[in-house]
């Protein structure tokens, strides 16, 4: 269904958006028509972009990506106070003796 619009009709419909919109809005309400146009427009872009990629890599069997049922903790296992390190520990590249480990355990 084709639009017959000519000239005279074109300067009518701008006239009626002048009125509804006014003079002052109208700079705006262009501008933010021309940014949604052009955000659609890549948008649209990228998605027939992303269609012509081919996948490297098939999908990944759902066994390996979750476990088929969560392990619960035993609720009695006591936990320690303190990490025990080493015999021959070291904190920020300094050497740890026993009695500076037996005074960070108490």
């Amino acid at each position: 269904m084709p639009f017959n619009l000519g000239a005279p009709e074109l300067i009518i419909i701008g006239l009626i958006i002048v009125l509804l919109f006014g003079a002052k809005k109208l700079p705006d309400t262009a501008r933010a028509l021309g940014r949604s146009l052009r955000i659609f427009k890549a948008e649209t872009k990228s998605m027939t972009s992303d269609d012509d990629q081919p996948t490297a890599q098939p999908a990944a069997p759902q066994a390996q990506a979750a476990p088929a049922a969560p392990q619960q903790l035993p609720a009695a296992a006591p936990q320690p106070a303190a990490p025990q390190q080493p015999a021959d520990a070291v904190v920020n590249g300094v050497p740890v003796s026993d009695a500076q480990r037996d005074q960070q355990r108490r």
